[in-house]
Order: C-alpha cells, then sequence, then structure tokens
C-alpha cells in the first residue's frame, strides 16, 4: 500500500481506538468521561439520599455519578444497564430514567474491540489483509455510529425527563464521551476510506506494471511475422 495512504489511515485508526478506549472505561472509573450531564438548581435529590442537595447528575457506560451541595462525589454501583430516579425538594414529583435507556451503551467497548482489530489489520501492507483492515474499519464505524444514536437517544431522553420536575430548574448538556464518539466515527470514515484508496491504488500500480508489446515502429511491422 503506498506511504501515502498507509500511515494516515494507520493514525485515524490508532486515534479511534484511544477515543472509544477511554470512553469505554467511563465512569466511575474516569468522572470526567460522561455521555450526559444535567445541572441542578432547586435541591432535587436521589433515590439514594446523601449529604446535600443534587447539584449535578453525570451518566456513563457503567454507572452514574452524583454531586452534592457537600462537595461529595458518589457513584452507583458498577454494573450494566443502571436507572436513575430524581426526586424534587419536597418529594412531591420524581421523575425515571430506566435500564432500557443504558444497557445499549455497551456498545461502545464493542465498537472499540472492533476498531483494534481494525488497527492491527491495517499494519500490514498485503493487499489481502489492506481489504480486511478497510473492511473493518466500516463494520467499526457502523458500530461506532449506532452506539453514538443511543447516546443521542439517552440524551433526549434525560433531557425531556429532567424537564418534568415540578419545581427544579436543570440544564442538560452533552458530556465529553458524547463528542468522543462522534469523532471516533469520522476518524474511522476517514480510515476506512484511506485504506480502500490505498488498496485501489496498489491494484492500478500492479496493473500498469506488466510488460506491453513494443508498438510497431513502421507500416512494414504490422505486416512482419515474429
Amino acid at each position: 500500500m503506498p506511504r501515502a495512504f498507509h500511515i494516515p489511515g494507520v493514525f485515524f485508526l490508532f486515534c479511534a481506538f484511544v477515543l472509544l478506549f477511554l470512553v469505554s472505561i467511563s465512569l466511575p472509573y474516569l468522572p470526567a468521561l460522561d455521555f450526559a450531564r444535567v445541572h441542578f438548581d432547586g435541591s432535587p435529590s436521589t433515590e439514594n439520599g446523601g449529604e446535600g442537595a443534587l447539584t449535578e447528575l453525570r451518566y456513563g457506560i457503567w454507572s452514574y455519578c452524583w454531586y452534592q451541595t457537600s462537595g461529595t462525589r458518589t457513584c452507583s454501583p458498577k454494573g450494566h444497564g443502571y436507572s436513575t430516579v430524581v426526586y424534587n425538594s419536597d418529594r412531591t414529583s420524581w421523575q425515571t430514567v430506566g435500564p432500557s435507556w443504558t444497557r445499549g451503551l455497551a456498545v461502545h467497548p464493542v465498537a472499540a474491540g472492533m476498531t483494534f482489530v481494525a488497527f492491527l489489520l491495517s499494519l500490514s501492507t498485503h493487499i489481502t489483509v489492506a481489504l480486511l483492515a478497510s473492511l473493518a474499519s466500516f463494520l467499526a464505524a457502523l458500530l461506532t455510529l449506532i452506539a453514538f444514536a443511543i447516546d443521542i437517544a439517552l440524551y433526549v431522553f434525560v433531557k425531556h425527563q429532567m424537564g418534568k420536575l415540578v419545581g427544579v430548574s436543570e440544564h442538560t448538556d452533552t458530556a465529553p464521551a458524547f463528542w468522543m464518539t462522534f469523532v471516533s466515527f469520522i476518524l474511522l470514515c476517514l480510515a476506512g476510506c484511506t485504506v480502500c484508496f490505498g488498496r485501489r491504488r496498489d491494484r492500478m500500480a500492479g496493473a500498469t506494471s506488466y510488460s506491453m508489446a513494443p508498438k510497431p515502429t513502421s507500416w512494414r511491422d504490422r505486416f512482419r511475422r515474429s
């Protein structure tokens, strides 16, 4: 594969893998890498209670974490497919985000694994392996797109649910892991195209490298027997 296509493709895949790997760790291990972040004003609380009113709620892959006015950060038990319940100050209104909205976040580690496979395949310059690397890149891009769609659905649902709390002012934002997933999708698409174009260029170079019969130099050569 020409180096002009090979090196950028490997670089894109490596960057996409690093981003998806960090996103896959997420909460509670990396508190800054969440998908949706809710800021509260109005003294709400979670079902777990705690010291002080709830000021911020963060959604990760393996758990959610909440911040309280006392300055403490608490995370839910680690698990796949968690649920959250948020109450207003007098507990007359509450909203729930069920496990059906967070269970799909586990697609991110699957996308990270496929990206790693594509990255390993891209290290080879063999034409057949390059084709497999291109296919693996597009498959990883598809999985990342599905993961990003799940992120969007979670963000929209959380914003909708928290907005229905009575007497609570809230502001829901997308968080770093949300945008890291989107950037990973773009990088995987670029990597798939780069590797694919590099393979096509290799085939064209191989097709034009065959020795061709010399063209006749005069009209007599056209009738001369070899």
